[in-house]
């Protein structure tokens, strides 16, 4: 990974629980694995513990890795680092996305939670009159009691959602293609048709993967389908949404947006949607920052002890799966 990453995943205590599980090769990590200490590292390695900013393990690292049997990933997906070639040799693959979903999830739910009461904008209108408005006049737009929430996809994040969801007054509609109605049933949710989620969604959350078949998925013609006055919150991906669409609705004041991604992931300067009352733009900040990485460094961890001990990965990552994931 590269020496960023090690320095913010990696506390002392976590190296130090590290070396208990493992005998550690010598650090500083490594962030280039063509250089001559880095073969000599790896001709001995039996695991490889990763994280953002891992170069790709391809035949040639493989190669110089005679003894690699498992790569423990610090971070969500493994996509940009794992190979071909590791599959192919059989290498064992785990990865923290379930421990990165959590902190997503939860933003997720304090955004639901914030903008069912409309406390942005309420906020920005009392700092401005400095006078309470006539509360008993609320309307009845606003709470959170009996509120249908609609999610997009049953991903990690998506089923962490449905969990922090469940001690709330709401009700939860799913759409995903790969979950059949009775299993969304059973995650206490009802499954939709992907346009009836826009139609009846108050708030609609998006944790689709980004794939070739979900690029522009949440297009113009469902976004202005959406009831007006809703809200769309995309922790995702940006290029799920159309980007230009959505700015559009939003900017008629047709629904509310919160976005911590976007297409491109930072809008221009210039872009409208940075002035727009009922827009919400935050930095990708939904995902695993500060504490945070330490639930990451501790999954790793884990893994790597339950692996030594021959127990398997709590959370392996499955080749045949890898169209589905992040």
């Amino acid at each position: 990974m590269s020496p960023q990453a090690a320095a913010a995943v990696f506390t002392p205590r976590s190296v130090a629980a590290l070396t208990k599980v493992c005998d550690l090769a010598p650090l500083p990590v490594l962030d280039d694995l063509t250089t001559v200490r880095a073969k000599e590292i790896l001709a001995g390695v039996d695991v490889l513990v990763t994280g953002w900013g891992c170069p790709r393990l391809d035949a040639d690292v493989l190669a110089a890795a005679p003894h690699l049997k498992a790569v423990v990933h610090a971070a969500g997906s493994v996509r940009g680092h794992v190979t071909d070639a590791c599959w192919e040799r059989g290498i064992e693959v785990t990865s923290a996305a379930a421990a990165n979903a959590l902190p997503v999830a939860e933003y997720t739910l304090a955004m639901i939670l914030l903008h069912g009461k409309h406390v942005l904008e309420r906020a920005r209108d009392f700092r401005q009159a400095r006078a309470r408005d006539e509360w008993l006049l609320t309307s009845h737009e606003v709470g959170n009691y009996r509120r249908t929430i609609g999610l997009l996809s049953a991903s990690l994040i998506g089923r962490r959602v449905v969990e922090l969801l469940r001690p709330f007054d709401f009700e939860v509609l799913l759409h995903d293609p790969y979950v059949t109605p009775a299993e969304a049933a059973g995650l206490g949710v009802e499954w939709v048709e992907l346009p009836e989620l826009f139609t009846r969604s108050d708030l609609l959350s998006v944790h689709t993967p980004l794939l070739p078949e979900t690029r522009g998925l949440v297009s113009r013609s469902l976004l202005t389908s959406m009831r007006p006055g809703a809200t769309l919150i995309n922790t995702s991906r940006g290029a799920v949404v159309e980007q230009d669409a959505l700015t559009d609705v939003v900017r008629a004041g047709r629904i509310r947006a919160v976005l911590d991604v976007t297409d491109p992931e930072v809008l221009p300067a210039e872009h409208p949607l940075w002035n727009c009352p009922n827009a919400l733009i935050t930095p990708h900040l939904a995902g695993s920052q500060g504490s945070e990485w330490e639930r990451l460094a501790d999954t790793a961890v884990g893994e790597v002890a339950r692996w030594a001990a021959g127990d398997g990965f709590a959370h392996p990552v499955r080749r045949e799966r890898l169209a589905f994931l992040a």
